[in-house]
């Protein structure tokens, strides 16, 4: 058991037992801690001061109980960010990327915390600012850029902004040569804009009252938002809209959908009163996307039993279902995450067991090559390209050990050229450190990649500490992928490893799935398999690992700690999604009918509230020792809402009997990411960092030379 760094900290926090009670399947359920949930939440959301004050007296008591607690390690996470603050150019760039006669990027000044969007003739010349992310953040607590995207005829500059944290993004147009925002201004929507080809008019996406982005709309410059044409209209609250311009820049892409069923629609850009054309209509289980050369569609698929996705092609003027033909065949156990399309070829970003590829193919021949890399394990993505007409790709490259690479490479030549490299300027020696992968066998036989960090000179006598992130849901794969920060840990002796369970997409779509809904118990179990593997391996022993993840990976930690928490000395669970029962029987929340293909309807579907009450962490703590426990939320977070941890702690708490301490820290002025600002979000990780060191009787340890 833990005790508290400091001996002059207050007792915990005992948040009021109000029970409210519900029946469901037959079974009834007491939540004792439902009060936390503020009934204005979605007020709230816009304006944090509305909180209810018993809310918000019990979060702050929280949060005065976890700076206690750690009180200690102030010391400790001023050094974190030194050392974190050290290894970033803080003068950094993006390679700026063509676009007609001029070449745009991001960068940031000498100390600053936001982003300038930039250009410079592409011929040479001056860079001109357009927008300054640092002073515009002086006008609000919070700022966060959304979208930014300059005008076709390069004279505008579309952007927008979250001041709030709560994903409410309000839309300005900024003039390229005065650097005025013009008279518009569209509020609640989800921040991204499509230009028409006449630079006089845009798409965005609204949000309703339950931020849900489900309405399209057609802005013209110079008229009131509430004079908007509104465009497509979803009507299924399960399903979420986005749009984005297409490969040839011809049309705006309207995409919706869930997590099992797509549907695409085309709008085109030339014609301001044009109406979206239906590309193939929704069918469940089918999903899509579109990419456009020409008179011809190609399409990214799952149709027919793919499960890893194929690519076809269909006519334009005819695309849909009925005319789709193979263009690359589905090979199973290849996974196809994403297909590019250029005047003369097609990129595809492929997966295959848990190590990513780009492949070349030449529209007019046929011919395919792979662009080559060594590493054991390592981090692969492709940027895309304002320009339709080119043979130039850019992709960037990262390891655990690899600063990140930016290359331009041609796509007929062959020729790779390294446009930057990541520079970290307190130094960083790549020889120092070792990237691994092992393999650590689940429950029932499956093979779960692990990725692992640590320095050259670690002994593997099981004495080290470990970090074990994982995430495990949606589909969504955990890149091998370099960061700075975490070397404060890696050179303080720490092992820092990547589970890549089930649920994500690291081994193919099929790993995804099999980590789903009925299915959900194998990203847990391959989770506490993973670390059971590292300890086995001689990296690690129990009670020396310290768990890590966040939303979805959250809830993750939640159960894990409940149904493996012997092998934990620390969990840190962020923004976690841990209240998975109450929150998919709620309609109103946000994010509740969307993802019920992901989880399932506890509400409708027997089966699904029976697998869901089995692992949902509030619903399955325990008297039990537990490990030492964080659990950081976000006041205005409309995706994992703050009263999840706030009460899923204050349960623990009340139920546990041994272990701990178990900490709440609620972040008043932010939502689901955190701090807005780059050097900001670094005081959340040294906090994250402090604790996993002190869980495991390291906060003194000085990092190694």
């Amino acid at each position: 058991m833990h005790t508290p760094s400091n001996p002059k900290s207050p007792a915990p926090p005992l948040a009021e037992r109000r029970p409210q009670r519900f029946t469901l399947h037959g079974v009834e359920l007491t939540d004792d801690y439902a009060w936390l949930k503020d009934d204005n939440w979605q007020e709230v959301l816009q304006d944090p001061h509305l909180l209810k004050p018993d809310i918000r007296a019990y979060l702050d008591a929280e949060n005065a109980y976890a700076d206690s607690v750690l009180g200690g390690t102030r010391a400790l996470q001023r050094k974190l960010v030194a050392e974190m603050r050290g290894r970033i150019k803080e003068d950094d760039s993006s390679v700026p990327l063509a676009d007609g006669p001029f070449a745009y990027f991001d960068s940031y000044r000498e100390g600053g915390q936001h982003e300038l969007i930039s250009r410079m003739p592409r011929d040479g010349g001056p860079t001109q600012v357009v927008l300054d992310g640092d002073e515009l953040a002086k006008q609000s607590d919070y700022f966060s850029f959304g979208d930014a995207r300059h005008s076709p005829d390069h004279k505008l500059e579309a952007w927008s902004a979250d001041t709030r944290g709560s994903e409410y993004f309000t839309i300005r147009v900024r003039e390229w040569d005065t650097g005025n925002d013009l008279p518009d201004i569209l509020e609640r929507t989800d921040g991204d804009v499509v230009w028409s080809l006449d630079s006089r008019s845009f798409y965005y996406v609204r949000l309703d009252d339950n931020h849900r982005p489900m309405q399209v709309y057609h802005h013209r410059l110079g008229t009131a938002q509430a004079d908007d044409r509104l465009v497509h209209e979803e009507t299924d609250t399960g399903w979420f809209t986005h749009i984005h311009e297409s490969t040839s820049g011809r049309f705006c892409v309207i995409a919706g959908g869930d997590h099992e069923t797509s549907e695409q629609w085309l709008v085109d850009l030339a014609d301001a009163d044009a109406r979206p054309r239906l590309v193939a209509a929704r069918e469940p289980g089918l999903q899509y996307s579109i990419a456009d050369r020409g008179g011809e569609l190609f399409i990214l698929t799952d149709a027919d039993d793919a499960i890893d996705f194929k690519v076809v092609v269909a006519p334009l003027d005819a695309p849909q279902r009925a005319n789709w033909r193979d263009l690359i065949p589905y090979r199973p156990g290849i996974y196809i995450i994403d297909c590019e399309i250029y005047a003369g070829h097609m990129v595809r970003l492929e997966r295959a067991n848990a190590l990513p590829s780009i492949v070349i193919r030449d529209l007019a021949s046929g011919d395919e090559h792979a662009i080559a890399f060594d590493e054991e394990a390592y981090s692969l993505d492709t940027h895309g390209s304002y320009e339709f007409d080119t043979t130039t790709l850019r992709f960037g490259y990262s390891s655990m050990t690899t600063p990140s690479e930016v290359c331009d490479y041609d796509m007929v030549t062959r020729a790779r050229v390294l446009r930057k490299r990541q520079e970290v300027p307190s130094g960083h020696d790549p020889a120092r450190y070792v990237t691994r992968r092992i393999m650590a066998t689940a429950k029932d036989g499956a093979q779960v990649p692990v990725s692992i960090l640590h320095r050259r000179d670690l002994a593997r006598d099981g004495s080290a500490p470990l970090l074990l992130y994982g995430y495990g849901s949606y589909g969504h794969a955990m890149s091998a992928s370099f960061s700075t920060s975490r070397l404060s840990l890696v050179d303080r002796g720490f092992v820092y490893a990547i589970a890549h369970i089930r649920g994500g997409s690291d081994k193919g779509w099929g790993w995804y799935l099999d980590g789903k809904r009925d299915r959900k118990i194998n990203t847990f179990d391959d989770f506490a398999a993973s670390a059971r593997a590292l300890i086995d391996a001689g990296y690690t022993s129990a009670r020396r690992i310290v768990g890590h993840g966040g939303s979805a990976g959250g809830m993750l930690m939640g159960a894990v700690a409940n149904r493996a928490g012997e092998l934990f000395g620390g969990i840190v669970a962020e923004v976690p999604f841990v209240d998975v029962l109450n929150t998919m029987r709620d309609a109103s929340l946000p994010l509740t009918p969307p993802e019920w293909p992901e989880w399932g309807n506890p509400v409708t579907d027997e089966s699904a509230f029976r697998t869901i009450l089995s692992y949902s962490p509030y619903e399955n703590v325990a008297a039990r020792d537990y490990p030492a426990i964080l659990a950081m939320g976000g006041l205005t977070d409309p995706r994992v809402t703050y009263w999840e941890p706030a009460k899923w702690v204050a349960r623990l708490r009340a139920t546990m009997d041994g272990g701990g301490p178990v900490l709440l820290r609620t972040n008043m002025g932010a939502g689901h990411g955190g701090a807005s600002g780059r050097f900001d979000r670094l005081d959340e990780v040294a906090i994250v960092y402090a604790f996993a060191l002190w869980a495991v009787g390291l906060a003194d340890a000085p990092a190694s030379a």
